[in-house]
């Protein structure tokens, strides 16, 4: 653990120094975040903020992975694919989402798509190469679900890819629950004593930290699609890795919910001929509307996430 956490910091603090260049890459080449009209009016001022900060949190995760937690860990190889394919998918869809663009980005079927042949290729891995078919079923114990397991892995990594990518709508939103989330099976792999991840968890908490020095309101950059599908689809791979995946939507309820909201609202609508059940969704934007502040929302949010974590983590010990 003294090893994980002393490459989780030395993450932080390459990421934090390159993190001043690239923003200025950014901004120079602009780089620049569209903000959908439908959105809050307050998030109008937002437009043109560099966005595909991502590239902020993958770039030195890869690095310090490849240099300190891959030699004889070639299993490590799997998360680190899981990194490359889907920051490729979603740095695509932000390029085509800056300010001037004529496009919209990859329509949600796609990525899903994308995503879940991601997830069916790790599944996959894990099933065929790491012989990994089982799962924990919490104070249940586990249970082999055979060829099954493709399919969960599917369903788990492109469903808080989106997850992700829904709750990334207020500066540091995204990123403090998911370093949380990260920092959860960080534990949980020291548990199990897998060395390996428990290092490139902790690799992954630092690198996201360091990027929400920059996220910090008011954002300096967003992470874009190219960190938000990232972090959720990497997050899902860790967590089958650990056999612990059906603790992921308790230690990622943030994720969750905000789907939920998501899927809750478009059903009532159709269902109701037009009504809301809430004033906007993904869930933070219902609350901007209720009055809260946007900080107010992303600390609270927090809060939550580190509640559940701390649960999740209970029932792992079960």
């Amino acid at each position: 653990m003294s090893y994980a956490l002393a490459v989780g910091t030395l993450t932080f603090l390459m990421t934090v120094i390159w993190g001043g260049p690239l923003i200025y890459l950014l901004k120079k080449y602009r780089v620049g975040k569209q903000i959908r009209v439908e959105g809050p009016s307050s998030h109008i001022v937002k437009m043109g903020t560099p966005t595909m900060g991502g590239i902020l949190i993958i770039v030195p995760a890869v690095a310090i992975t490849v240099v300190a937690n891959l030699v004889g860990k070639y299993s490590i190889l799997l998360p680190l694919a899981v990194l490359a394919s889907c920051a490729a998918i979603g740095a695509a869809d932000d390029m085509m989402t800056l300010v001037g663009a004529s496009g919209n980005g990859l329509s949600v079927r796609v990525k899903f798509a994308l995503i879940g042949v991601v997830g069916v290729g790790a599944g996959w891995v894990m099933y065929q190469i790491l012989g990994m078919d089982t799962l924990y079923f919490p104070m249940l114990g586990e249970f082999n679900v055979g060829i099954g397991f493709l399919l969960v892995a599917a369903l788990f990594v492109a469903f808080f890819a989106h997850a992700v990518n829904l709750t990334d709508g207020l500066d540091g939103l995204a990123g403090g629950t998911a370093a949380v989330a990260f920092a959860c099976y960080g534990v949980i792999a020291y548990l199990q004593q897998q060395a390996y991840l428990v290092t490139f968890c902790f690799t992954m908490v630092g690198a996201t930290l360091a990027f929400l020095w920059f996220n910090a309101h008011p954002a300096q950059v967003f992470m874009g699609d190219t960190g938000s599908l990232t972090l959720g689809a990497c997050l899902a791979v860790v967590a089958l890795m650990t056999g612990h995946i059906l603790l992921l939507p308790i230690i990622g309820v943030v994720f969750v919910v905000e789907a939920l909201s998501v899927i809750a609202q478009v059903a009532f609508f159709k269902a109701t001929g037009g009504r809301r059940l809430f004033r906007m969704t993904p869930i933070h934007h219902h609350f901007e509307l209720l009055g809260w502040s946007e900080t107010q929302i992303t600390q609270r949010f927090w809060l939550v996430a580190m509640l559940s974590g701390m649960t999740g983590i209970a029932l792992a010990l079960i």
